[in-house]
């Protein structure tokens, strides 16, 4: 039996997060204002017609998948391999700080503007309609941000780690990420996240914090063919 995090984003979107998704029969994307992302339930011909439709004739579409799958007619593909990794219910403890807070929509055009500077990853005006996010700010300008991306029954995905340039070095990301981690335990699911395999300083940062590799996944970038 398939498991959920196997087709992460198509289990998202014809689950919890349905409300955000757009798309018909065996693939599903995120609404365009959301993000960038979608996923299909299998790599027969029948999933590839159906993600055909959702491929954006401007900007691009990524299906991240643990298997392999071809591309629509009409496209062009680009293949990048990632991990993903699983909380291993171990990992050092997150130090509480009253610097972190909630974030809500009046922080959204601060997110964007942070997520803009630093591409943690597909990052748009509505994505925090996903889930939590949590940042720092100083002076009451954001400085780091990390949050929650897609959403099964089970899991939960950290998302969006990112911290200002001119605030690099001092942990905010760290500590960020073990708040989401905790956050996400706490309602009795499991975290998880994904980094590009080509990330050797993400990956190493995510296995010291507890996180274990599950397996490889296709990250599959669909562009409209000229």
């Amino acid at each position: 039996m398939d498991h959920p995090l196997d087709k992460p984003f198509w289990s998202a979107l014809v689950g919890v997060q349905a409300n955000l998704a757009s798309g018909s029969g065996r693939a599903r994307r995120y609404l365009p204002d959301v993000s960038a992302i979608g996923g299909v339930a299998d790599a027969s011909d029948g999933a590839l017609a159906d993600l055909a439709k959702l491929v954006p004739k401007d900007g691009a579409l990524t299906v991240p998948q643990a298997f392999a799958i071809g591309c629509p007619a009409g496209a062009t593909q680009e293949v990048m391999m990632a991990w993903q990794l699983l909380d291993s219910n171990d990992g050092p403890q997150a130090t509480p700080s009253a610097e972190i807070l909630p974030l809500s929509e009046p922080d959204w055009p601060a997110m964007m503007a942070l997520a803009t500077l630093t591409q943690p990853g597909p990052f748009m005006l509505r994505t925090p309609l996903m889930g939590h996010y949590w940042g720092v700010k100083r002076d009451g300008v954001l400085i780091a941000m990390a949050g929650e991306r897609m959403r099964l029954e089970d899991y939960v995905e950290i998302s969006a780690i990112c911290t200002h340039p001119d605030y690099r070095g001092a942990g905010l990301g760290t500590a960020l990420c073990l708040h989401v981690r905790d956050a996400i335990r706490a309602r009795g699911q499991t975290p998880f996240l994904h980094a590009y395999q080509s990330n050797t300083g993400a990956i190493q940062l995510y296995e010291s914090l507890g996180f274990v590799k599950r397996t490889e996944i296709y990250a599959n970038h669909f562009s409209a063919a000229d």
